[in-house]
């Protein structure tokens, strides 16, 4: 299994109901094997010696209504390979629960509190999740999207994962059961600022996007004018720039 020696943090919005995990490591494309979520149930952060199956059943676990300490209580009980592994789980009502396993490369460990997880290893030292942990908390004013890119960037300028960088992630879940926000730098020198440009094209042109897509209440949707007149343009020329012309 890959080793996914990484700083991530699963949270929960209170304000909006979203769920999300971010993430950053060494490896190259994070964002297929670390963050999980479901829409009214949580999110699961799953790293080091990377089980995704804790992950894709922890979700279905919460989604059966689960807590985050029950959810994380079954996955490490049927999971062999406990020792190598670290997740980090948030629950629908805010519940919060992490596992550092004993084998996990230094240094590597975790903070839980209402309404997320923050977790690390092979970091260059705990500076990094406490960083993490504080970002979060300060920024509740944030929609979760950016305030999971906030406590990330908090982490990676603590130190982070102390092989280097490599890729980055963020995947929100909010109504739906398609991700509101899931942005990733599957390779880059610098992933998490990186993701930070990414994100500030994606506020502006995916985000008003996604707000009027198909949903299960409205399976029209209803996408404005403005934005079909801003999706019309060469990236270049929306806001928020990006891309190229042909």
């Amino acid at each position: 299994m890959l080793r996914l020696s990484t700083f991530s943090i699963a949270a929960r919005c209170e304000r909006t109901g979203m769920f999300g995990v971010a993430v950053s490591t060494a490896v190259p494309g994070v964002g297929t094997l670390c963050p999980f979520g479901a829409p009214g149930a949580g999110a699961v952060a799953t790293q080091s010696w990377v089980n995704p199956y804790l992950g894709i059943d922890g979700v279905k676990l919460l989604a059966q209504g689960m807590s985050a300490e029950e959810t994380l209580r079954k996955l490490l009980a049927d999971d062999p390979g406990r020792e190598d592994r670290q997740v980090g789980v948030v629950d629908s009502k805010g519940g919060s629960a992490a596992w550092t396993g004993s084998q996990c490369v230094p240094w590597a460990g975790h903070i839980t509190g209402d309404n997320f997880s923050a977790q690390g290893n092979m970091l260059v030292g705990e500076a990094t999740v406490e960083a993490m942990a504080e970002a979060f908390t300060k920024a509740e004013a944030l929609d979760l999207p950016e305030r999971l890119l906030v406590a990330l960037e908090a982490g990676q300028a603590a130190g982070g994962d102390k092989r280097g960088k490599q890729s980055a992630a963020i995947k929100v879940y909010h109504t739906e059961e398609y991700p509101y926000c899931e942005l990733r730098v599957d390779e880059h020198r610098y992933p998490v600022a990186e993701l930070r440009r990414v994100f500030e094209v994606a506020r502006h042109q995916l985000f008003p996007f996604v707000q009027g897509l198909p949903s299960r209440a409205n399976v029209l949707g209803g996408i404005g004018d403005d934005v079909a007149t801003m999706l019309l343009k060469p990236p270049p020329f929306r806001p928020g720039g990006g891309g190229g012309t042909v």
